[in-house]
């Protein structure tokens, strides 16, 4: 019987084209499989078989875990029991007991097949997958097998990949037999049907298809550094050229427009302007949202926003239809852009000239006529008051030195009395806030002057209420409630 275990490894091995040792593990989980049926109870059963003589051996069991966390008796053993038998066992080890070996021949033979050609299968199907990774290629060419659900399964020479319905471009109508392209978005490799889950709305899927029709790409002349995408309609990719000698655009574009066009005709007639890149972000805005053109930029780098003012005539272009324009520009850029008319920023930058003037009136016990001198010369804090370098506030004609000096002792005294109060208000919050994971002091001071000043008091709180109490993201959120709530299920 051994020998015919042995002669049965090596056929199948050779037969499936996989390797004795894929074969011996499917074989020990049939066996295993039929020797669990000798039990009324569902128990835990392994099976060992040597590799040079083909005997083999059957055992039953048990896991090893804490006394009181026994919870199935068929399948654990108590750490004390295990510990009179073996001192160093240790948690989560296992306890086995020989049974009688099942005879090879008294098997249900279609169950052990079974078992022992599903376990090749996967492993032929881990293999090819694996082949197809190594070759490192994104872009997946094939054609349509057939549709399920609406998502079309594509076969690319021994792989199958999924496109689902809602990666395909909108409006365009795939039907079996086409050839298409796509990018290849994700492996999923426990999922029972295609592992490959493929995109044709990804901006990588825009970037790759550049990729094989600009060779300068490949070669390192060129770089697409960004690429956004409103898929089926518009698209924009910033280049960068790493040869002075080469237009990034142009090289992109094509003699005639024939590597763009190739680009467009893939992409279901999807518009793409090709910026050039920037190091620079104003220039590199001003350059996205072209051909609008730009009459001012105001960037406020601690939001990582601007604001774009352009004339009348600009505004639309600038917008683009329904917001494309600047929705692409902002996601090319990673910035927040915000068009206005110069009517427009003209009220803003009122509207903050004078709340900033009522601050310095109200924090530093000034008139109004000294609070707009420091907004006309550009203070905008009362950081910025009180610790600008002295040679700067003496350039203002306006005020002579006593008065300066004056002006920077209040600002630095309000910001000291301001910094006193919030760590009186730190003071009255527990520690198991302050130390809570993904807390910070700043956050723990917002928190505080709205009366949240434990890890109970927060994990009363919904995710939605810690978002308006402190302007954090919601999946930020979400997370330090469940951190907050975790004593709840201990």
């Amino acid at each position: 019987m051994s020998r015919e275990i042995l002669l049965l490894v090596d056929a199948l091995a050779r037969e499936k084209s996989v390797e004795k040792e894929i074969v011996f593990a499917a074989l020990e989980m049939a066996l295993a499989s039929a020797t669990k049926k000798r039990f009324h109870e569902d128990v835990d059963t392994r099976v060992s078989i040597d590799r040079e003589t083909g005997d083999y051996q059957s055992y039953r069991r048990w896991m090893v875990v804490e006394d009181d966390a026994i919870e199935e008796p068929e399948h654990q053993f108590s750490l004390t029991d295990a510990q009179k038998n073996d001192a160093d066992i240790q948690l989560g080890d296992f306890i086995e007991e020989a049974l009688e070996p099942i005879e090879f021949g008294r098997i249900g033979a279609q169950a052990a097949k079974q078992v022992i050609f599903q376990k090749i299968r996967d492993a032929e199907r881990e293999q090819t997958l694996n082949d197809f990774l190594e070759r490192e290629d994104y872009l997946v060419t094939g054609t349509i097998k057939r549709m399920e659900r609406g998502n079309a399964i594509i076969e690319s020479g021994r792989i199958e990949a999924e496109l689902p319905r809602d990666q395909m471009i909108p409006k365009e109508n795939l039907r079996v037999g086409d050839r298409v392209r796509a990018y290849l978005n994700k492996v999923d490799r426990a999922a029972r049907g295609p592992q490959l889950k493929l995109s044709r709305i990804s901006p990588e899927f825009l970037v790759k298809l550049f990729e094989l029709e600009v060779p300068e790409i490949e070669e390192g002349l060129l770089e697409i550094k960004v690429a956004a995408r409103d898929p089926g309609s518009r698209a924009k990719i910033a280049v960068k050229s790493n040869d002075q000698r080469i237009d990034p655009i142009g090289t992109c574009v094509g003699m005639r427009g024939s590597r763009v066009q190739a680009v467009i005709g893939e992409l279901a007639g999807e518009r793409v302007d090709i910026i050039l890149w920037s190091d620079d972000p104003a220039t590199f805005i001003i350059n996205a949202l072209a051909p609008a053109e730009i009459s001012s930029i105001m960037v406020d780098e601690e939001n990582y926003s601007m604001d774009i003012v352009v004339d009348d005539e600009n505004l639309a272009q600038a917008i683009g239809r329904g917001g494309q324009n600047v929705r692409l520009a902002s996601e090319l850029t990673g910035w927040e852009l915000n068009i206005m008319t110069v009517e427009e920023s003209q009220t803003k930058h009122e509207e903050e000239a004078s709340l900033t003037c009522q601050l310095f009136m109200g924090k530093l016990d000034v008139d109004e006529e000294v609070a707009g001198i420091l907004v006309q010369e550009g203070f905008a804090t009362l950081e910025e008051v009180a610790y600008v370098p002295i040679n700067e506030m003496l350039e203002i004609e306006a005020f002579d030195e006593e008065t300066i000096h004056e002006i920077r002792n209040r600002a630095r005294n309000v910001l000291l009395t301001d910094a006193i109060v919030d760590e009186e208000k730190i003071e009255n919050v527990a520690e198991d806030l302050l130390s809570l994971e993904g807390m910070d002091i700043e956050t723990v001071r917002v928190l505080a002057a709205k009366g949240v000043n434990s890890q109970a008091d927060l994990a009363d709180l919904a995710a939605d209420d810690l978002v308006e109490l402190t302007g954090m993201e919601i999946e930020r959120a979400n997370q330090l409630i469940i951190k907050a709530r975790e004593p709840w299920f201990a």
